[in-house]
């Protein structure tokens, strides 16, 4: 309609209000009550049945409920053949224009979200799925917020409460891709819980300013409805609040999502604290890469070093970067060969990108094919060849990080460019040494060949700080499994080595993340916990560094915080390696306990048959590992065999060599309730204490501890548990303090 009618039937038309893809909403008067209206016609109502029925559907849907945040129907009338609704006319303006202004603080978010979700619980309370929530949908007045438009409204058909997607009119896609939840694109039966989607998509964009679905075409946003993972939310603790319901909101299964409107209202009024700053969001949007070992053809002695070495250095170095979420090396060691399955390592690896090259060396020189690939589409997104001579192996790496950022959008913040520029090897000598120094420190067979390739490293380049923190974690490794003299002589080296990463590159998240757990082997639990909490603040996109918080809390006793970091880690990775297992462990969880240990490690696995009894199968496995055990890993392999089958003089000698040469406290209490089993109380006791006093503070674990028992009256346990506690609550003082409970969204 182009020009402005008269009259609706007995209503006067005073101007128009808008106008959208399938109808005209007009201010009139009812001049039968004298009162201000807004009518609203649909085109073709009249003669398109499809047409006629969706707009009764809406007069029924919106009839069928009286609420005050839900626009009021006055009645449904007809005049020459055309329908139209008779609403109440509403003075204010449509979120939409709103957020043209620029985004909502988090508070005013979720206070415009609170009075939707009440109208969507009074929607479905009466059997109704909007199915088109939007901002254009959503009318802020001087007196509340009001939703509108039921043209998509469906009742839910039966006791399932759930509906069949109803996608297209007449060819056209009905509804808006980028608010519309996955279920309502691919056909699948669609229930209350598609308009929570949709609630979170709006909560998203009030704080972001845009859709985290937003794309340059309908297809595109369809796209990253059903496979897109939405940008993160960064800022203040209220953002990470923010972000935490909409993570829940958005999920792609409905049975992940908040179950009703209820529900999803009593998070958004927990994530409104009282601290909110008024900071406004951040989105960041986090691009999951996996660099798979680069393949060398044909097979060369001399650089296959490079297979590892290379993948390895290019995930370290993005890894830094605060909008990407790089997996680890190790992770992606299962998907090398010629032929990477581009949907299972999408599927396993929950990534959006895969980086494949290989190597092929002519002489002196290296031919570099490369692609960085989308997962799972296949899609070449970036396509790279080159020659490099083998004397420049960092400008490879180099070149393919800035191109990797390129092509992905990457944005990069100062310190990040001043980061990337930093950290560069003095001398193309000093890079190959670093390079195969990390392809042998992946395993501990060649750790002390891996160290002097770094000390030669250093020896060429003093000032190549990830050499420094990669050598750290190789000392902290050798020293932790030596003698009483030999450990405390390669912790002091791994000390200052970290110590001289850092001065070197102060942001450097290698150097934090692998520094931590020597501080917890020294006994600095706290320390770490704190400096870990920090970066973590600062890098909110970093899994590795929530995965050293994981460990870091647990020591301090906050178990509960150990589990809320681990959360949130794996939100941007869900495969991140953690030890929350043992987490779940000191938590009394057993069956969490098992279900999120490695596959490989399975201690957690051996730990529960214990607790039932199943000693058989325990034994049986224990004894497989000590016939594959080597050096400090068969004395424990051999304590816990002799444990296991009650020999206690079988016990002594491995186990006292194994307690001489630890320095982890953790390992230690595990000692304890190894000695406890076979009935030793001095030497339960004797690692009870040394745990504590190095640092370990799960005191609550202790105290409740079956195994302990049989000591849990003397003088020295009861010392223990009384030291244990105060180490936790002096953490938990300083954790409050530094604003981790709102960091973690304990508070």
């Amino acid at each position: 309609m182009t020009d402005l009618p008269a009259r609706s039937g007995s209503y006067r038309i005073t101007r128009k209000l808008g106008e959208g893809g399938m109808g005209v909403v007009y201010a009139a008067v009812d001049e039968k009550l004298n009162r201000p209206v807004a009518v609203k016609t649909i085109r073709a109502a009249g003669s398109d049945p499809a047409t006629r029925e969706r707009f009764w559907r809406e007069a029924r849907a919106a009839a069928s409920v009286n609420h005050p945040n839900v626009c009021q129907l006055y009645e449904i009338a007809e005049d020459a053949g055309e329908l139209f609704l008779v609403m109440e006319l509403l003075d204010g303006r449509p979120l939409s224009e709103q957020l043209q202004a620029g985004p909502l603080t988090p508070h005013d978010a979720l206070s415009t979200l609170l009075p939707v979700l009440a109208a969507l619980e009074a929607l479905h309370g009466r059997g109704v799925v909007h199915r088109d929530l939007k901002p254009s949908n959503v009318f802020v007045t001087g007196h509340g917020i009001k939703l509108l438009d039921f043209g998509l409204a469906r009742s839910v058909a039966d006791d399932m409460a759930a509906t069949t997607a109803d996608l297209t009119v007449a060819g056209q896609v009905v509804g808006t891709p980028a608010y519309m939840a996955p279920e309502q694109l691919d056909e699948s039966r669609v229930d209350a819980r598609a308009d929570l989607f949709a609630a979170g998509v709006l909560l998203f964009e009030m704080v972001a300013g845009r859709s985290p679905f937003a794309a340059a075409s309908m297809m595109a946003s369809m796209h990253a409805v059903l496979y897109e993972r939405p940008p993160v939310l960064t800022g203040s603790a209220s953002v990470e609040a923010v972000d935490r319901v909409v993570r829940r909101a958005l999920e792609k299964k409905p049975a992940d999502r908040y179950q009703s409107a209820a529900q999803m209202a009593a998070a958004v009024r927990a994530a409104d604290g009282p601290d909110d700053s008024g900071e406004m969001a951040r989105a960041v949007a986090v691009t999951r890469l996996v660099v798979l070992p680069f393949r060398v053809v044909p097979p060369d002695p001399d650089t296959d070093f490079l297979a590892v070495g290379l993948a390895d250095a290019l995930t370290a170095s993005l890894s830094g970067l605060d909008s990407m979420v790089v997996r680890s090396p190790l992770a992606a060691g299962s998907f090398a060969g010629p032929a990477p399955d581009l949907k299972a390592i999408a599927t396993t690896l929950d990534v959006d990108a895969v980086l494949t090259a290989t190597l092929m060396r002519a002489g002196d020189q290296l031919r570099v094919s490369a692609q960085l690939v989308e997962a799972p589409a296949g899609t070449v997104q970036w396509s790279h060849r080159s020659q490099t001579g083998l004397g420049d192996l960092f400008a490879l790496q180099d070149e393919l990080t800035r191109q990797i950022v390129e092509s992905l959008s990457v944005p990069l913040s100062r310190s990040e460019e001043q980061a990337l520029k930093r950290d560069v090897p003095g001398s193309a000598l000093a890079y190959e040494f670093y390079l195969r120094a990390t392809q042998y420190g992946q395993t501990s067979e060649t750790q002390e060949l891996a160290r002097d390739l770094y000390l030669q490293c250093l020896d060429e380049d003093p000032g190549y700080a990830p050499a420094w923190a990669r050598l750290g974690r190789i000392y902290r490794r050798i020293g932790g499994w030596g003698d009483e003299a030999q450990s405390a002589d390669y912790f002091e080296k791994a000390e200052a080595a970290f110590s001289r990463a850092l001065e070197l590159s102060p942001d450097l998240s290698l150097a934090h993340h692998l520094y931590a757990y020597l501080e917890l082997d020294l006994g600095r639990a706290e320390e770490a916990m704190l400096r870990l909490l920090e970066r973590a603040k600062r890098h909110r996109a970093d899994p590795e560094l929530l995965a050293g918080l994981v460990h870091a809390l647990r020591y301090c006793g906050l178990l509960d915080a150990s589990v809320a970091a681990f959360e949130k880690a794996k939100r941007l990775d869900p495969n991140v390696v953690t030890s929350v297992c043992q987490t779940f462990w000191m938590l009394g969880d057993i069956r969490r306990a098992v279900e999120t240990e490695r596959q490989e490690d399975r201690m957690m696995g051996l730990l529960a048959a214990l607790r039932e009894n199943r000693t058989a199968p325990v034994i049986e496995e224990m004894t497989r590992r000590t016939a594959k055990a080597h050096g400090a890993e068969l004395d424990m392999a051999r304590a816990f065999l002799a444990m296991l089958e009650g020999d206690r003089e079988a016990l002594t000698a491995p186990f006292d060599r194994t307690t001489a040469n630890t320095r982890d406290p953790e390992n230690l209490y595990y000692m304890s309730l190894m000695a406890a089993h076979v009935g030793d109380d001095e030497r339960t006791l004797a690692m009870l204490e040394r745990a504590v006093a190095g640092g370990w503070f799960c005191h609550a674990t202790i105290a409740r501890e079956t195994w302990l028992e049989a000591v849990r009256d003397t003088p020295r346990f009861v010392a223990a548990l009384a030291q244990a506690e105060a180490g936790h609550r002096h953490a938990a003082a300083a954790f409050l303090e530094a604003g981790g409970d709102r960091f973690l969204g304990l508070s």
